[in-house]
């Protein structure tokens, strides 16, 4: 037991040894120091960035959006509160904060600015991806924070820090509460400042356990009991920070996994010929959610619809309640322009289908032969089917024709695959059909 142990040790401190290429302690803290102070280039560099992105939301392009992260300094102030606290350098701390609450408001002042002017004002949907924080956001700024702190003590810097730039995503969430200002919707602030709290709390722990890790060299406290006390503030923050995440990630996953039921509730058991769902609102809730639908066509019976919501259970929708509207009139509020755009949808698919049938007779399908051809012909061993084009070299025409390549156990007589030939030409309907015999 003692030499598996001795091994795994050995082991675990070749490969997973985080001091054996860091960079001196000094010049760690001194890089890290540098980058805490918001001023001159560092601040132009910050509203520069916050624009590109809020651009990349508005007119919703990941791309931009990524540069925007690459660009910003945001980073610098965060890890060093994270240092502060774990070096117990509670100037460092001071600063770091000032400099961040500095960023933060400028950042948002800029973004309200753009969007108060810009001409579009939709939501997309890179922006309301950051209205709606969750527990995986804490998961992905810690590992993002962890990497990064870890990159920046090495001797070696590598294109981690990017990476952490765009993993952790400080730059949008500030760019989505000024969206939120600019347009008065108050969900969408508190949401985006609810993820950047997330995410700047976070990067601050990793970096301090980082930090702890690697045995910075810690200012030492006079009275121990206000070591123990910035201590508990620390654990404090983060349970204040995680608690109202895990709870919107059970909201999350939730809805989840009822809209996925809702949804093949509906394919499976709303499949009717002669009635068709228009449309379809799904609303969740933990005490009772509720799937709406809109039918066209022949009305469904009191009986069948009894028999819908029977089956509810067996979707894991038991307690949701099926409200199904159907008939126009005005008691159902149909909305004439969603049944209008659902028709067109389903004409348009099908002269899209036709059409591309007609242009390209190589689409059209070919039936499944190998139940006949297995009673009409036993000798048969392998048989391909294929629509298929000659080109003339005499020309510039071009022939379709059925091509077919059969393989049998034992030679057949001429006069069979004549009959085979005619069958098969016969059977799929072909217009020219050739047939190959090995």
């Amino acid at each position: 037991m003692n030499d598996l142990y001795s091994v795994l040790k050995k082991f675990f401190n070749y490969r997973f040894n985080l001091q054996e290429d860091s960079a001196p302690q000094a010049e760690t803290i001194a890089a890290i120091k540098k980058n805490v102070a918001f001023k001159g280039a560092n601040l132009w560099t910050l509203i520069f960035a916050i624009f590109v992105a809020c651009i990349g939301l508005n007119v919703n392009s990941t791309a931009v959006i990524i540069g925007a992260m690459l660009i910003s300094p945001l980073m610098g102030p965060i890890v060093g509160i994270g240092l502060g606290i774990g070096t117990n350098d509670f100037d460092l701390v001071k600063k770091g904060l000032r400099n961040l609450s500095l960023a933060t408001i400028i950042s948002i002042i800029a973004s309200t600015l753009y969007f108060t002017f810009t001409p579009l004002h939709e939501a997309s949907s890179e922006l309301l991806a950051r209205t709606s924080p969750s527990i995986w956001d804490v998961f992905i700024a810690t590992l993002g924070g962890l990497a990064g702190i870890v990159a920046a003590t090495r001797k070696e810097k590598s294109n981690v820090i990017p990476g952490v730039a765009i993993a952790t995503a400080l730059m949008p969430p500030l760019c989505t509460a000024g969206f939120g200002i600019a347009t008065g919707n108050l969900y969408y602030f508190m949401g985006a400042i609810y993820l950047y709290f997330i995410n700047s709390v976070f990067i601050c722990v990793s970096t301090f356990l980082i930090v702890r890790y690697l045995k910075f060299r810690k200012k030492t406290f006079e009275n121990k009991e206000d070591e123990q006390k910035v201590s508990r503030y620390i654990w404090i923050v983060v349970m204040i920070t995680i608690a109202p995440s895990i709870y919107l990630t059970y909201q999350i996953v939730g809805k989840s996994i009822f809209e996925n039921n809702a949804n093949k509730f509906i394919s499976q058991q709303l499949n009717y010929t002669n009635t068709q769902v228009i449309s379809k609102n799904l609303k969740y809730n933990r005490k009772g959610s509720e799937i709406d639908l809109l039918l066209l066509g022949a009305e469904l019976s009191p009986l069948q619809l009894d028999s819908l919501n029977q089956k509810l259970p067996n979707y894991q929708l038991k307690g949701t309640k099926l409200v199904i509207r159907q008939g126009l009139n005005a008691k159902n509020e149909v909305d004439l322009s969603q049944i209008k755009a659902s028709i067109l949808e389903d004409v348009f698919k099908s002269n899209s289908e036709s059409t591309a049938a007609v242009n390209d007779p190589l689409q059209l399908l070919l039936p499944d032969l190998k139940p006949e051809l297995r009673v009409l012909y036993p000798d048969l061993k392998d048989y391909s089917i294929s629509n298929t084009v000659f080109n003339r070299l005499d020309s510039n025409k071009s022939d379709t024709l059925t091509m077919v390549v059969a393989s049998f156990y034992k030679p057949i007589p001429i006069a069979d695959q004549d009959r085979l030939r005619l069958w098969l030409k016969s059977r799929v309907k072909a217009d020219s059909l050739k047939l190959i015999v090995l």
